[in-house]
């Protein structure tokens, strides 16, 4: 039977002991903080040790929105007091880590903006379907000035190639859903009537299968494509230095001036937005 948890900005709701739906429901936009740490670290604990989870999709309730860019209303020392975590790394990073390592196949099922943290999330996960309407993927941090912190210039260029890589990360624009597809970004792009379909069907089809099997199989996928916690460690503190830096500042208050953590067109057109900063 399905039992959802009490969280606040994040739901887990059990469709059977092998299959788990992690939904982001932290309306208007699915925004990223410290205080939303807690609540992912102990999914992905429960990732861990869980002995029956066999797979997990994550998902958004919120309309328009996967899951978006950190919260930069909250205060700097918020995240950086935070002590690492199990792996070493910053609470971010190291949750994203243990994700693609845990051995429970994780799914990201993406409608709506992925941007930032959300972007970072799926890259961790290990497939992504995007609907082909709705769907769009974005590290849009180097636009405002930002170095991207959670892990995608490891993730990315293994995932996609190095030049389209770089596409991606230095023109910080917006990617559809059929783009994403074509580079690698996703591993399919659906019609939108139909991603819930195939992805619960995919979902509950590994759920069907040996964990023993499953664990063991994404172990060895992971030796050959997964970058290591010392690939990923200099991004978090680049992202923290860069947030400091004058010049972001000053391009983050023009983006909070023309709407930015609102909803509204900058939100839903970020791409645009921070490829007019410098103008």
């Amino acid at each position: 039977m399905s039992k959802p948890s009490n969280t606040r900005q994040i739901r887990l709701e059990r469709i059977s002991s092998a299959y788990w739906r992690v939904t982001f429901d932290h309306p208007p936009l699915n925004i990223f903080g410290p205080d939303t740490i807690p609540q992912l670290e102990e999914i992905v604990r429960s990732l861990e040790s869980d002995t029956s989870v066999k797979v997990v999709v994550f998902d958004s309730a919120v309309e328009g929105f996967f899951l978006t860019h950190y919260d930069f209303l909250a205060r700097l020392e918020e995240s950086t007091s935070l002590p690492p975590g199990t792996t070493g790394l910053q609470p971010l990073p190291d949750m994203l880590a243990r994700l693609s390592r845990a051995p429970v196949v994780s799914i990201a099922s993406i409608r709506g903006r992925a941007s930032g943290v959300g972007s970072e999330l799926a890259l961790a996960s290990d497939m992504r379907f995007a609907s082909r309407e709705k769907a769009i993927l974005s590290q849009w941090e180097v636009g405002a000035g930002l170095v991207p912190g959670g892990g995608p210039i490891a993730r990315l260029p293994r995932l996609i190639g190095r030049g389209r890589a770089l596409e991606v990360l230095l023109g910080a624009d917006d990617i559809g859903g059929d783009l994403a597809e074509r580079y690698g970004y996703v591993n399919r792009s659906l019609p939108d009537s139909e991603l819930d379909g195939f992805v619960d069907a995919l979902a509950r089809r590994i759920a069907s299968f040996d964990k023993p099997a499953i664990a063991e199989t994404k172990r060895l996928a992971n030796r050959a494509s997964l970058p290591s916690d010392a690939d990923i460690a200099p991004e978090w503190d680049a992202f923290i230095a860069s947030v400091q830096r004058p010049a972001t500042q000053a391009r983050i208050k023009k983006l909070m001036e023309q709407g930015f953590h609102k909803p509204g067109d900058v939100e839903n057109r970020l791409g645009h937005y921070v490829g007019q900063l410098g103008a």
